[in-house]
């Protein structure tokens, strides 16, 4: 790798772990109501949340506001590989899939992303192990929950570093990673060079924002049957001892057969609430860190 070449990498590096780290610490309570509606049972189940109000609630009240941060150092210390990787791969596969074109286009943008969040899904799948299970604690506020390095521990001791430890739901993972990235990615560039650019910096901003927002939320409502069967498959089993949910595919089909089609979708609102605005400050963060790196470094 030429000097020139190992300095963008370091630049895309750098630009994408910022990127990640700004929007997990925006959006992070979101995640957690996300991840609680996903895990809990049907409608008969009595600890189940009634709205996402109800789940605000009640967690505020029975665990405190801190408690809205269960979870975090996992994506914390993952966002910075993970959005590094995320962008910078997708930089990477854009070259790849040129197929001999002077410029990037549609299919070139759709398959770079999806290589992207391919790529992505095996770097944060054991940090998201860890999330889950601290994020689907309701016993305890987050001053008495085992730190995240202790739960890693408890896992790779009781489970190992395979598919039913570290790596438990690593094919739901891949699934929820390559679907979002290929249309994230693949929406954003694509509109954003069918949409004229504004001469002035604040609505260039907003031009970007928006198209940011769409692809964000489009993305997060494809591949929500993923993020539900992942969660269920991360989480606690409904009968301790006994593993209900194994495949991916195969959660998927039981939620749909014990829960009905929508159950596919639980999660949904604070998805969209956290990945519509938070997916566009991630490209925005990274495009204008990118070109600010650029210019100065």
């Amino acid at each position: 790798m030429t000097e020139s070449k190992a300095k963008q990498a370091a630049q895309q590096l750098a630009a994408g772990g910022l990127a990640g780290i700004v929007e997990v610490s925006l959006m992070h309570p979101l995640d957690l109501i996300k991840t609680r509606f996903q895990i809990q049972g049907g409608a008969n189940d009595p600890t189940a949340y009634k709205s996402l109000a109800d789940c605000f609630r009640t967690i505020y009240r029975s665990e405190g506001i801190a408690s809205f941060y269960k979870g975090i150092l996992p994506p914390i210390m993952a966002e910075t590989p993970k959005r590094a990787v995320k962008f910078f791969t997708f930089e990477q596969y854009k070259k790849i899939f040129l197929f001999g074109a002077v410029e990037p286009n549609a299919l070139t943008f759709t398959l770079a992303g999806l290589g992207s969040g391919l790529t992505e899904a095996f770097v944060i799948n054991p940090f998201e192990v860890v999330k889950v299970k601290l994020q689907a604690e309701r016993a305890t506020v987050l001053a008495e929950q085992p730190s995240a390095f202790a739960t890693a521990r408890i896992i790779v001791r009781e489970n190992g570093f395979g598919l039913k430890g570290l790596n438990k739901g690593l094919t739901a993972t891949l699934g929820r990673h390559g679907v979002f990235n290929c249309v994230y990615f693949s929406f954003y560039h694509n509109v954003k060079g069918w949409i004229p650019a504004a001469e002035d910096p604040k609505l260039e901003f907003c031009r970007k924002f928006a198209i940011g927002l769409v692809s964000g939320t489009l993305s997060s409502v494809m591949n929500i049957p993923f993020d539900v069967a992942k969660s269920r498959i991360q989480g606690p089993q409904p009968v301790p001892g006994e593993i209900k949910y194994r495949t991916c595919f195969k959660t998927m089909a039981t939620v749909y057969r014990e829960e009905g089609f929508f159950a596919l979708y639980k999660g949904l609102l604070p998805k969209v609430m956290r990945l519509g605005p938070g997916g566009a400050i991630m490209l925005l963060v990274f495009e204008y860190s990118y070109e600010w790196l650029k210019k100065n470094t």
